[in-house]
């Protein structure tokens, strides 16, 4: 059988990612079969097989690629010319969007739930986390040392804006009318413009 371009792989397991979190968000991660994958993607088994060796394997590509995802949103915040609390706005407002998609909010939830059970998905989980924590730790010092915010524990309010990401959108599975997307941007804004100091 000929090989695969690299640029045709590349695709092929993009489509593959794409059909997974499009089958997430209609039945979920533990009910979704790679059959069922398949079958979103138009593609065989065996092309299946060519590029993840399993169910878990396409998991972590779906771990990898929404912490790409939210890795170059962070890059590109810290490329545009902000002030630190605008900085950080922009980045609870970006966290949000993306807690509005319904795949991202089950893959999130089944994994937080793995993450009791199995040590290698919390500690994936943990790792991407941390990674994100350090970056959003070191704008609150930023704005802090250029007087921007009140003194306060900088990791403390990144480990604080990150869980709200990821609390927000589990109450949105227990309740998705229990509160309105718009409405907690606000508050957060309020919350944000209590800690600047201009």
């Amino acid at each position: 059988m000929p090989r695969l371009r690299d640029a045709t792989r590349l695709e092929r397991r993009r489509t593959f990612v794409d059909a997974a979190w499009r089958r997430a968000a209609s039945q979920g991660w533990r009910d979704m079969t790679i059959d069922d994958v398949c079958a979103e993607a138009g593609l065989s088994k065996g092309a299946f097989y060519s590029h993840f060796a399993s169910k878990r394997e396409l998991l972590d590509a779906l771990v990898d690629d929404d912490a790409s995802a939210v890795s170059e949103a962070m890059e590109d915040l810290e490329a545009q010319p902000l002030d630190g609390p605008e900085r950080l706005r922009r980045m609870t407002r970006m966290m949000l969007d993306r807690a509005g998609d319904a795949s991202r909010i089950q893959v999130r939830a089944d994994l937080w739930a793995a993450a009791l059970t199995e040590p290698a998905i919390r500690e994936r989980l943990n790792t991407e986390v941390d990674a994100q924590r350090r970056v959003v730790r070191r704008w609150v010092e930023e704005a802090i040392a250029d007087g921007e915010i009140v003194e306060l524990p900088a990791n403390a309010l990144a480990s604080i804006l990150l869980a709200l990401n990821d609390g927000l959108m589990l109450h949105r599975i227990l309740d998705e009318s229990g509160f309105r997307w718009e409405n907690v941007s606000r508050a957060l804004d309020a919350l944000l413009a209590g800690i600047t100091t201009r």
